[in-house]
């Protein structure tokens, strides 16, 4: 038997929104490591529906995901709180509270390891304040600590979520689509840095994206979905178009 510890077990995982009409239709994989594993497929495959079930932001129907050895479907209440601290979510939209300073934003990482009246007075320790402030030199954003999220451009938003998901020592960084709304420099600025954060942590990143050639050059492992199945997964270097056309189906958008 392998004695390769397993960070995030996905097994037979399958998602209905409506009742006979599975999204996700039995997805298995496992991550083991850290760099970054890019998850593509056309539009409505389950990409993010895979990953808001590993998260719990929504239910699977059936199966299991399992995080540093606990089942996440299974578990309830202050435990599901506790679990969700190793699961950091960097989003498409960035989801950072507008009207509150670049630095609160990241500090918010924390929030899950803090009581409800310690979070509610925001009554974070020195040593999260000295971490969040090295955060921000990391992605850039040293000089625009205390400005409001909302001054911010869409790019310097993502790097603030990408800080926030850092702080939050996470044993695991899912994200979900985080390029799509930026040009392509800015898109490659974002890839980079959780490329940088993955190897300097020691933290998978298991990422949705829609731009195939982004994915094989920063992805050490690409899985390819379809109507709710995983059509390949492994190196970038092995995927063909003939997987891509199977993928994403049809031929004539291919280079």
């Amino acid at each position: 038997m392998s004695s390769v510890r397993k960070l995030l077990q996905v097994k037979e995982l399958k998602k209905e929104y409506v009742s006979g009409n599975p999204v996700l239709k039995g997805v298995d994989f496992s991550i083991e490591e850290a760099g970054l594993v890019a998850i593509i497929g056309p539009s409505g495959t389950g990409k993010s529906t895979l990953l808001r079930c590993i998260n719990r932001l929504i239910d699977s129907t059936e199966g299991q995901i399992i995080v540093n050895d606990v089942d996440i479907c299974q578990t309830k209440g202050r435990s599901l709180r506790k679990l969700r601290r190793q699961l950091a979510m960097v989003f498409q939209e960035y989801n950072l509270v507008e009207r509150l300073s670049v630095m609160e934003n990241v500090l918010s990482g924390r929030l899950g390891y803090m009581s409800t009246w310690q979070a509610w007075r925001r009554n974070y320790t020195q040593q999260d304040i000295n971490s969040a402030y090295e955060l921000l030199g990391s992605v850039g954003l040293a000089e625009h600590a205390t400005k409001r999220a909302d001054s911010l451009s869409g790019g310097q938003r993502q790097r603030v979520g990408i800080a926030r998901a850092v702080m939050q020592n996470p044993s695991i960084i899912l994200a979900d689509e985080p390029t799509s709304s930026l040009d392509p420099k800015t898109a490659v600025e974002i890839m980079e840095l959780l490329e940088k954060f993955s190897l300097e942590k020691n933290i998978p990143v298991l990422i949705n994206m829609h731009d195939v050639n982004l994915a094989k050059r920063f992805a050490t492992r690409i899985i390819g979905m379809s109507n709710g199945y995983v059509i390949y997964d492994g190196q970038p270097k092995g995927i063909t178009d003939d997987h891509l056309k199977e993928i994403y189906g049809g031929e004539s958008w291919l280079d």
